[in-house]
Parts: C-alpha cells; sequence; structure tokens
C-alpha cells in the first residue's frame, strides 16, 4: 500500500481522469515521483468500476483502491444492503473479507464486525478505508479466518462465507470443496463458534450440489439485480433437519419482486396447463434459477403454456414475480407465418424452442428493440408457435 497515492495532488489527478483513456495516460506519463503511473493508472481503473457498483466508495474521499479483480470480486452495494437484513444478531465475523464491502453493510445491523482477510495489503487498505468511511465497529484481521477461529474462543451470532474458487473451470460445473476455504471440510469447526453460518456463492453453483455438499441447510436465498442472478445465499443453521425453503428476490430499482417457496414442495406440485390466454408472464431470473415452475403455478394459480416452456398465462391481469405482456395474436410456426406479420423490429425471446435467437433473427431479418415482443415457445400440444405481445 502506497500511501503516497493520497497526496492531495495525486487523488486530484485521479479524479480528473476518470474519463481520460489508460492508453492516453501511459503514453503521456506522469510527474509524480514517489508514485509511478502504472499504480495511478491501477487506482483509476478501480475506481471506475467503483462508480455504479460501489457509489459510496466511490463518492467518498482519499479511498485507496485495490487492483480492479478485488473490485470485480467484491459484493456490489445493493446485494450487500440486501444481505444485512437477513441476518441479525450482535456479532458477526467475516471470515473472507475481501474488499469489506459486506462488512460495511453487517456494521449497520450488528454491534460487533470482525473482518478476516489473508491478503496483507488488502487487509490495510480496507482498514484504512473504514477510518476514511467513519465506521468504527469493524475490527480487522489480517489472518485466514478460519485460523483466526481457531486460535479464538470466542462464540459469534454468525459466520459469514464468501470462498473463491481455486482455479477455473472450463465447464459451469464446480463444488464448494474446490473452494478456498473448503467449507464442508470445516462445517463441524464453525458450528462450534456460531450456530448460524451464511456462505455466499457464485449463481453457477447447481442448488442440488450445494445441498450435497453442506449439513443443515436451512434457506437458500437467490439474489438477482435486474433480472440478473447475481449471487447465491446458503444459509445454515446448526443442528437443522427442516425442510429447506428457497427465497428468490430480483432486486429492481426501489422495489423487489419476492417469490418463496419449500424445495420439497416443487417434485409434489404439478403445474396446470392452458393454452395461452389474454397476459403472458415470464419469471424473473431467481425464479428461473430456483426452478420453481410448478410452484409458481400452485401458489400463484397460474396456467403454464407447457409443462417445460416455463411461461405463464391468465384471463385476467396478475401481479407476477417477472415480465407481464398482453397478448395481441398467436401464430403457429412456420416461414409463411412469419414473414406475413412483417415485422422487421422486435424483442425476441425463446422458450422451449429448437432455434436461438440468433438464428431467427438473421433468418427473418429482426432487428433488436422496438415496443413489439416476440415469443417463440411450444405449446401444451407440443406445437410450435409465435406468441405476439406488448410489455405492460
Amino acid at each position: 500500500m502506497n500511501t503516497d497515492i493520497l497526496n492531495s495532488e495525486i487523488q486530484k489527478f485521479i479524479s480528473n481522469n476518470i474519463n481520460t483513456e489508460v492508453s492516453s495516460i501511459l503514453l503521456k506519463g506522469t510527474h509524480f515521483s514517489k508514485v509511478t503511473t502504472k499504480e495511478i493508472i491501477e487506482q483509476i481503473e478501480a475506481k471506475v468500476k467503483c462508480k455504479k457498483k460501489l457509489p459510496t466508495w466511490f463518492s467518498s474521499e482519499k479511498i485507496y483502491y485495490p487492483n480492479k479483480l478485488n473490485i470485480e470480486q467484491t459484493s456490489s452495494e445493493i446485494t450487500a444492503e440486501y444481505k444485512s437484513k437477513l441476518f441479525t444478531g450482535k456479532s458477526i465475523l467475516d471470515i473472507t473479507g475481501g474488499f469489506g464491502v459486506d462488512c460495511l453493510y453487517f456494521s449497520r445491523h450488528f454491534k460487533e464486525v470482525t473482518y478476516c482477510d489473508i491478503d496483507e495489503e488488502l487487509s490495510a487498505i480496507v482498514a484504512y478505508n473504514y477510518t476514511q468511511l467513519q465506521v468504527k465497529n469493524i475490527k480487522t484481521v489480517n489472518s485466514s479466518g478460519i485460523d483466526y477461529l481457531l486460535s479464538k474462543k470466542d462464540k459469534y451470532d454468525w459466520v459469514y462465507i464468501d470462498p473463491s474458487r481455486r482455479h477455473k473451470s472450463k465447464g459451469k460445473v464446480f463444488f464448494l470443496k474446490e473452494c478456498l476455504p473448503n467449507v464442508p471440510l470445516h462445517l463441524e469447526t464453525l458450528f462450534k463458534r456460531t450456530n448460524n453460518i451464511a456462505i455466499k456463492t457464485s449463481p453457477l453453483l447447481d442448488l442440488s450440489i450445494g445441498i450435497s455438499e453442506l449439513k443443515h441447510v436451512k434457506d437458500i436465498h437467490i439474489i438477482a439485480v435486474k433480472n440478473e442472478v447475481k449471487e447465491l445465499i446458503w444459509i445454515l443453521e446448526n443442528d437443522f433437519k427442516g425442510e429447506i425453503t428457497v427465497k428468490t428476490a430480483n432486486i429492481v430499482n426501489n422495489s423487489v419482486e419476492v417469490f418463496n417457496f419449500k424445495l420439497m414442495n416443487e417434485a409434489t406440485h404439478h403445474a396446470i396447463l392452458s393454452h395461452p390466454l389474454h397476459f403472458l408472464y415470464e419469471p424473473n431470473a431467481a425464479i428461473l434459477k430456483s426452478g420453481a415452475f410448478n410452484s409458481v403455478s400452485k401458489q400463484l394459480k397460474i396456467s403454464k403454456i407447457h409443462q417445460h416452456s416455463h411461461l405463464y398465462t391468465s384471463n385476467e391481469h396478475l401481479i407476477f414475480p417477472g415480465r407481464s405482456f398482453t397478448i395481441e395474436s398467436i401464430v403457429d410456426y412456420s416461414k409463411k407465418n412469419i414473414k406475413s406479420l412483417k415485422i422487421s423490429q422486435a424483442n425476441i425471446t425463446t422458450r422451449n424452442f429448437p432455434e436461438t435467437v440468433q438464428n431467427l433473427r438473421k433468418k427473418y431479418s429482426i432487428k433488436d428493440g422496438g415496443h413489439t415482443y416476440l415469443f417463440f415457445t411450444t405449446n401444451l400440444l407440443g406445437v410450435k408457435l409465435v406468441i405476439i405481445c406488448n410489455k405492460l
């Protein structure tokens, strides 16, 4: 951590060059004697990534930024704020603190927050930034969180873990045992120090794999922001043996679309099937990740147009956790029928359909955008069709 970066003149240069091309700065160089051009560029690149993701840090003076990879891997403030409201108690230990965003939001709900990270420089940066942000109830520790836990006899109301993958997998399947720390290996030790564990994982982790690796899973939170799944939060409670609840949340501006269900019930519920009616509904990304397709039909008393199409329909407009549309017309899928629509621009979605959006655009010369929405899908009789809609 080069504290000379915090010099007022250098900080001013960083702020003034937020929108400057990095190549231009490299070409011209900088005149500062104690800070290299490379260090300044690293600060600029990291700060730029904070503008939307971490506005509190971006808008605060004399914040020291780590490399941009740390910023890319950290929680956004939107998800950190949402998560912080899931946990209550006096004390929480974050054993994989990272850039410290989650801990900042935990500090608003817990009296005592302990931050651990094995990276010496990152820990120093985080401790410094907390002083700049005037946060006083976070203890920063430069240590492996597991080692720190073992070295103390303290107990915590919550332990929070954001394990990192040890290697890049070529496919989309990975296991918690492949991460650092190896959470399944340390569960018994963790439960000696707390009754409540929260684990943040990538959306790529398959729910069934996570459940098979962990013990005492009580809740699984699937958090999406603007219809993009960002995180899975696994809540483990010591000796919990009940049914797992999956809680989905899609955060859109200042509202949250919520849908919860018992995982065990999804297999026993049966969706109501129907031909497309007056309204069409597309579940948000969090629900699609959860696989709650039968539970949505059962709880909301709404029909699906095919068991595997994951599109819902009704005659009366319902409040739905996802996108809602009015159906203008429906045609069977054929080249002749598509040409007859004379649509040159539309938003295209495929659900349970053999062709890709890209192929359909190319085949029928349909540009992206506009106010028309085309759903290429399959109905309950197995007929391929196109549903022409307007978004509500």
